[in-house]
């Protein structure tokens, strides 16, 4: 079952790339850009927080007693764009995971994300597919005999894209937005070359070709 995370930030393009790395990596991600709009679902399903300290009326440290309130154990990252310790100091005595220091890199949040989650849900990152291992934590592939296929980096990431949406359909488009970088302007053909590799080394993987279309594991 995929997570839910709420963003809350009040800067808008700061929150929509959150969300949009977040949702990359398979999340489902809900964004609100107040305190008011935030509290308005601190009673709903959701099993991590990212929250900004400096908000529009109240502070990310008001929201996190609120959320404590309910579930003390509820996971909870705060960024800022001030570096005090004594901010992260008091973070940390509210109950907040990890503090994260603006500017970051979005593939850095990304990862936080997916240590505190994989930590507080101990969730088992080894998945079953077609009779290979996938340890996701690790990034490693094990075919029937417990050897390694060594995969590069988009081999694998492509390979996950698919594992996490199986009997979904893409587009190469699609592909390209969620494997490779938004500042990616080469040919869409890499994702035929990229997967060709894929099914080379993975030769009983069941990532079918939908002509006219694109990609699917069935």
């Amino acid at each position: 079952m995929k997570k839910i995370i709420n963003v809350v930030e009040d800067e808008k393009d700061l929150n929509e790339l959150v969300k949009r790395y977040l949702e990359k990596e398979g999340y489902i991600v809900n964004s609100y850009l107040t305190f008011d709009e935030a509290y308005a679902h601190l009673d709903d399903e959701v099993d991590l927080w990212v929250l900004d300290i400096m908000l529009d009326d109240k502070s990310g440290f008001d929201l996190i007693e609120e959320i404590k309130s309910r579930d003390q154990n509820k996971p909870v990252i705060f960024m800022s764009a001030r570096d005090k310790e004594f901010d992260r100091i008091i973070g940390l005595e509210k109950g907040s995971d990890d503090y994260i220091t603006k500017p970051f890199s979005p593939k850095e949040m990304v990862l936080r994300v997916n240590n505190i989650i994989k930590r507080v849900y101990k969730e088992d990152a080894r998945i079953n597919v077609d009779g290979y291992l996938i340890d996701e934590g690790k990034r490693i592939v094990y075919d029937d005999n417990n050897k390694v296929i060594d995969l590069t980096t988009k081999e694998f990431d492509l390979l996950m894209l698919f594992v996490k949406n199986r009997g979904t359909a893409f587009l190469r488009e699609q592909i390209l937005e969620k494997v490779w970088d938004d500042n990616y302007f080469g040919s869409d053909r890499v994702v035929d070359d990229t997967l060709r590799r894929l099914r080379k080394k993975m030769p009983n993987i069941n990532i079918q070709t939908i002509y006219g279309f694109g990609y699917r594991l069935s």
